[in-house]
């Protein structure tokens, strides 16, 4: 944090003129700024400073992500305002830098190692505080001495208060930072329980006393820095897939001056109207038309489609995509922050934030738990003090009593019990659940919509019908010195077919042996353009004398993909296609999976429009999808799975990724999802049930530290044993 702390008032030099994408006009005196914030840990942190930043009247944007914790803002007015804006932010006790993605990983990894280190330290003092408590607990019966005792209480503080004061930093640093700010965060009663109970616990010790807490105080601290570093984890896989596709933007370019030199720059350098050259096999670094008279681009960055795209002069182009063709010009009419590509990570970072003010059940359960929690102790220390005459000290021993007897050990256990054998479950099907509101969000789903290839397809191109094994050999043997996705799949249909010498490659056509070729319909039959959008996957044999011969290709869907679909609707859930592919292709694949309601030539930002159309129906929906152009849909959505064999992005994105061909998963993990939220509610109903006996019995005084840990013991045995019924629950009914 003390680096952040370092940060100069002054962010004028990092303020830019507000982009737009293709097609918009930016509006004269709009600045934008990106700044990173540290410190904030929830979603009342992300409410606070958006609120403080939109009151302002010039603030036309505010937006903080909770994972990234990039807080962009937009204004209109003077760039000087930048410094003033964040100093308000700075003034709520979050420090501000300039956004850094590579100082973001750095700072959270620091974080990790510190968090781990505190886990570690308190797990090893949580394992030897019990074993001597236990010890005490025995001597109870047993005639234990009071000098043995003491001793032993002695060895317990000897253990427990430094264990406390190093591995409760991470919230007390925050507890104390909201203080400080004038408000408060749920670190602020974790911080007094952990802190209250060994104290009082010294005082016992000092005095000779009978009940000491350190293993109560040190044992849920180390169970809420496992909750802790798991959140940390969590959000740090989730920030990695906005890097990612940062990165894909992020490339030198080679910028045409007039003259016909070139010289490399950064993309971020280039401005409206520049001519950039891209190379055979270079990614497109800025959003433009095409000024060449045609090209072939590998669209999947954003459509999703391993198939490359033939495009003609005036064309958009956007960064990220892949030239595969001939080397093309390109003229920028977008650049940075004003991309395609920047605009699909505003779009994850967005659907991110609204995902993130979902609060897990345990935790909206303790946003209330603990101040009813923390009255009670407060009402029986009154009670016991004004009204019932003891000393003071010994009406505190009462109230510590109610603050461990309530320690929420079962409610504690309740959800990550059921979640931990759910996940197991899940595992051996080949299904990683990556959330830890998956399951929730699982359970609520009544909507689910598949990307098509990848997804409900193989994701990988297979030869249609019969051929003539010498055409199919000959036409195999050209391909092997091609790269090309076509050639691939054709290679893949006859793998044993000889290397054909010498091949030469034609950028954007195809593949040349002596007067035979193999390409493009218009390249290899020499007919004029050929620009069918609407025909499938093809490639042409073309030899002098001989008939051309036509391989096309099809991506099969999952074998399987029909029969989910049907029990999808069975369950009574509505089942969606969208895809970036052409309608005549999505149409097809769609008639065959039995799914109705299909759309197709879906941008990212289309996909993302659609979830949220349906979430303002008050649909829970379920996204399945693989590609980089689906990362923002996993993340828009309700909740969300991905295939392993789907690329980084994607799989980072999602809530859940699955192993197999086959599609079942998605069956099985909305059949445990649901199974799992009725046992949930049966062990929060143990629970509560269990403090609504044990309450009123350490108020009234009756509670000594063997009676609290017998019941906290049965009340944990009994959610766990309830949760372990999951194990024999049936499947989901297909293999």
């Amino acid at each position: 944090m003390t680096a952040a702390s370092a940060l100069p008032l002054d962010v004028g030099p990092f303020v830019k003129p507000a982009s737009e994408p293709i097609g918009h006009e930016g509006s004269a005196g709009r600045n934008e700024l990106h700044l990173m914030v540290e410190g904030v840990h929830c979603g009342s942190c992300v409410h606070k400073i958006e609120k403080a930043l939109q009151a302002q009247p010039d603030v036309e944007q505010a937006r903080l992500n909770l994972t990234t914790r990039r807080l962009t803002l937009a204004w209109h007015g003077t760039v000087e305002r930048g410094t003033e804006l964040a100093a308000i932010v700075v003034g709520l006790g979050y420090p501000v830098v300039p956004f850094d993605p590579g100082r973001l990983g750095s700072l959270d990894e620091a974080e990790e190692r510190f968090l781990l280190r505190c886990l570690a330290v308190a797990g090893f003092a949580a394992a030897n505080v019990m074993l001597l408590a236990v010890g005490v607990w025995a001597g109870h019966f047993q005639g234990m001495g009071e000098a043995t005792r003491t001793f032993l209480h002695w060895f317990e503080a000897l253990i427990a208060l430094p264990a406390i004061l190093f591995a409760g930093r991470p919230f007390f640093r925050s507890a104390a930072a909201a203080l400080g700010a004038g408000h408060t965060n749920m670190d602020v009663p974790i911080s007094l329980a952990v802190l209250i109970a060994p104290a009082m616990s010294l005082y016992e010790t000092m005095r000779g006393g009978e009940h000491v807490y350190f293993d109560s105080a040190v044992t849920l601290l180390f169970f809420l820095l496992i909750g802790r570093y798991l959140d940390r984890r969590a959000r740090g896989a989730a920030r990695s897939a906005a890097e990612r596709l940062m990165a894909l933007g992020s490339r030198s370019v080679t910028r045409l001056a007039s003259d016909g030199t070139t010289a490399a720059m950064r993309p971020e350098d280039l401005v409206r109207g520049d001519v950039l050259l891209v190379a055979t096999g270079e990614r497109i670094g800025a959003d433009g038309r095409l000024s060449s008279p045609s090209a072939e681009i590998d669209t999947s960055a954003i459509s999703g489609e391993t198939v490359p795209e033939r495009v003609a002069r005036g064309a958009g182009l956007f960064a990220g995509t892949l030239n595969i063709g001939a080397p093309l010009e390109l003229r920028v009419e977008a650049v940075g922050e004003g991309t395609l590509l920047a605009e699909i990570v505003r779009l994850m970072e967005l659907a991110e934030q609204k995902r993130g003010r979902y609060v897990a059940l345990a935790d909206r359960i303790a946003g209330w738990y603990a101040p009813i929690v923390h009255s009670l102790a407060a009402l029986t220390f009154a009670g016991w003090w004004l009204i019932g005459g003891l000393a003071w000290q010994q009406a505190l021993l009462h109230a510590v009593a109610v603050l461990i007897v309530t320690c929420p050990c079962a409610l504690g256990l309740a959800v990550p019990a059921v979640q931990v054998i759910a996940s197991g479950r899940l595992m051996k099907a080949g299904i990683l659940l990556k959330s830890a509101t998956a399951l929730e969000r699982f359970a609520e789903v009544e909507t689910v919509v598949f990307d098509k290839t990848g997804t409900l397809t193989e994701g990988t191109l297979d030869l249609i019908g019969p051929h003539d094994p010498h055409d199919l050999a000959l036409a195999a043997g050209m391909a092997k010195s091609s790269r090309h996705p076509l050639a691939r799949a054709l290679v893949a249909a006859c793998p044993d077919a000889q290397a054909v010498r010498p091949v030469t490659e034609r950028p954007g056509c195809g593949l040349e042996h002596g007067a035979v070729r193999l390409g493009r319909a218009d390249w290899a039959l020499g007919e004029g353009p050929v620009l069918d959008r609407t025909a499938g996957p093809e490639i042409w044999l073309a030899r002098p004398g001989v008939a051309p011969v036509r391989f096309a290709f099809v991506d099969r869907l999952r074998a399987d993909a029909a029969s989910v679909v049907a029990e999808l609707e069975r369950r009574g859930m509505q089942v969606e296609l969208l895809s970036g592919d052409r309608a005549a292709t999505v149409e097809r694949q769609a008639d065959a999976a039995g799914i109705a309601c299909w759309r197709a030539g879906m941008l990212p930002a289309d996909k993302v429009a659609r979830l949220e159309a349906l979430a303002a129906e008050r649909r829970h929906v379920a996204m399945v999808g693989d590609g980089l152009n689906d990362a923002p849909a996993l993340a828009a959505a309700h909740v969300s799975l991905s295939p392993s064999t789907a690329v980084d992005i994607a799989q980072t994105a999602a809530d859940a990724v699955f192993q197999g061909r086959a599609l079942v998963p998605v069956l099985e993990v909305l059949t445990v999802a649901r199974r799992a939220r009725s046992l949930v509610r049966q062990n929060l109903a143990l629970s509560f049930g269990y403090n609504l006996l044990a309450v009123p019995l350490a108020v009234a005084g009756w509670v000594t530290p063997l009676v609290a840990a017998v019941a906290m013991s049965a009340s944990s045995l009994a959610v766990v044993g309830n949760a372990l019924r999951l194990t024999r629950g049936p499947r989901s009914g297909h293999s």
